[in-house]
């Protein structure tokens, strides 16, 4: 059992013969079924090649399902290509062989016993239209060994017996990125174990705002300007680089993690789509800290329709007038500008009436959040996800300068947000596997520690089980998220992918902290327990940056469209 005695090393025969050619069949297979899936879908959504919109919501059970189909088609492809290339340079290590081998056997399985969109909804293969030929025309030679024998007890008890060896090293596995971007990652995660994990739980608890020295040291570390060009203040680093250090700053306290989250979002917004003057003036205040931003979209009663915002911005002789309700606005007290989202022309009801402004503000304090005149806020209380704090904000003749209209141009605010989405996404991706990191971290920990029965519960096959299977999730939706920013880096659309990431990473968030809980047992449950916050913080992942249904959605359009 992986009670951290030495291991006998013949356990080794575990892995599957041929383990790299067997998932590279089964991916073959996967993408085939998916296939057939898109053919099956596009006959009942479709209508002349085109999505119906009646149709795509009469049979949004069968989309969803499409988008996780392909979410699960991308992660085993990924999963592939991540072993293959670690082959390659002769770093297909025994824990490596593990976790393609036992996520492989999991996933395929899934796919055919039914896949868990939700706790209550599980998808199976009739569900996206898929016949018994179907399925029995995927369940050839490399599936059928990989879901017979590939997640046996012997692989996931000798894989804790492993996480057990190797405690030491900053993650369980290699992640398959270079030596600079590892590098980066030692970087954060020294920083967040000296000053972020020792007071992560205490922020929580206390439902304090995370201290100004912190954000301070976040400035100095070049957080907040990491994928800026260097030619206007930043570091000019990958999205990659982002994903890695949203990821080891969200493994310290998702409230530090998503601090980058405002920045990243106000900068690329200004980079895609501000005039050369509003990229000289923001962005080199941006990238030092100096100008702390917050995004202002969401509304009353709209959620994800932001297209059916009302939020109104009448001309005025030197700028704009800004008058509506705004909720769910993270840091929006002692933030300097909001990326505003208003609605500027008056007869539109649809996204292509709206303008974007970058909409100055004074920041406020504990005494008097929201000093700015014609602007007035109160905090949302919130379960998880503290530090930075939700508000709801009402704007009544606010202020904002002509040269504050994003772009110098009326009616492109819609267009140029969902140029953000794939950066958001990519790093919301990112926090996701950090937060589920930060689980196993403590419920390994745990399960080592606390004793039952005579030994420590790690001893215990459910328990070790359950810590099997978040390090093997994990290393899926990292490497999920690390394909989405790489697609980024070289400029090619990954809304898809970003998205998918999203879905997948905020699922195996939620599964560990809940897992990690259960591992605490009635000790979860307490405050005290910081497993208790993470399962807090792990919740709003599948809703914030878009909700699991939406990215759904998203996803299944582009395929169907693509089809």
């Amino acid at each position: 059992m992986p009670d951290g005695s030495k291991r006998n090393f013949s356990d080794e025969n575990v892995i599957l013969k041929d383990l790299l050619t067997l998932t590279k069949a089964a991916t073959q297979r996967v993408e085939q079924l998916l296939q057939r899936a898109k053919v099956h879908c596009q006959s009942v959504i479709c209508d002349d090649g085109r999505v119906d919109p009646v149709r795509l919501e009469t049979h949004q059970l069968q989309a969803h399902g499409l988008a996780w189909l392909a979410t699960y088609t991308e992660s085993l492809r990924q999963m592939h290509n991540w072993a293959a290339s670690l082959a390659a340079e002769d770093q297909f290590s025994l824990p490596n062989q593990l976790i393609l081998q036992i996520g492989f056997a999991e996933y395929l399985q899934q796919i055919i016993g039914g896949i868990p969109m939700s706790q209550s909804e599980i998808l199976r293969p009739q569900d996206i239209g898929l016949t018994p030929d179907d399925v029995g025309d995927f369940q050839q030679s490399a599936v059928v060994q990989l879901m017979q024998n590939g997640n046996s007890p012997a692989a996931k008890t000798l894989l804790v017996t492993l996480m057990q060896e190797d405690q030491g090293n900053l993650i369980f596995g290699n992640s398959g990125l270079d030596e600079e971007l590892e590098m980066i990652r030692e970087q954060f995660r020294r920083y967040t174990l000296e000053r972020i994990e020792p007071h992560a739980h205490d922020w929580h608890l206390q439902d304090e705002l995370i201290p100004m020295d912190v954000i301070g040291d976040l400035a100095e570390l070049g957080v907040f300007g990491l994928t800026i060009p260097e030619n206007l203040g930043g570091f000019g680093l990958s999205k990659a680089s982002m994903a890695v250090v949203s990821e080891e700053l969200s493994r310290g306290y998702i409230g530090v993690g998503s601090l980058a989250t405002r920045s990243e979002i106000a900068a690329e917004l200004i980079l895609c789509g501000g005039t050369e003057d509003q990229k000289e003036k923001w962005l080199p205040k941006i990238a030092s800290g100096e100008t702390l931003p917050t995004a202002v979209f969401t509304e009353p009663n709209t959620g994800s329709d932001l297209g059916a915002l009302r939020t109104r911005a009448v001309k005025s002789e030197d700028g704009y007038r800004i008058t509506g309700n705004k909720t769910w606005i993270t840091h929006a007290s002692r933030t300097h500008v909001m990326t505003l989202l208003a609605r500027t022309d008056p007869q539109s009801s649809d996204h292509r009436g709206l303008s974007m402004f970058l909409a100055e503000k004074t920041p406020g304090d504990d005494a008097n959040p929201f000093p700015t005149p014609n602007m007035t806020g109160g905090e949302i209380e919130v379960l998880g996800y503290r530090g930075m704090k939700e508000y709801e904000l009402a704007f009544d003749g606010f202020e904002v300068a002509s040269e504050n209209l994003l772009g110098g141009a009326e009616g492109k605010g819609f267009k140029q947000l969902m140029q953000t989405f794939e950066s958001a996404r990519i790093q919301t991706a990112a926090r996701a596997v950090g937060v589920a990191q930060s689980a196993l971290d403590i419920s390994l920990q745990y399960a080592q520690d606390r004793k039952q029965f005579g030994k420590p519960i790690i001893a215990f096959p459910r328990v070790a089980n359950k810590l099997a299977m978040m390090a093997v999730e994990i290393m899926i939706a990292r490497q999920l998220t690390y394909f989405s920013a790489f697609e980024k880096d070289n400029d090619r659309r990954c809304d898809v992918e970003a998205g998918m990431a999203k879905l997948i990473g905020a699922r195996v968030a939620w599964s560990a902290a809940d897992n990690g809980l259960q591992i605490h047992g009635g000790n979860g449950f307490a405050l005290e327990y910081k497993i208790s916050r993470i399962l807090c913080d792990a919740r709003i992942l599948n809703i914030f940056e878009g909700a699991a249904e939406i990215q759904a959605q998203v996803i299944a359009r582009r395929i169907l469209e693509a089809a």
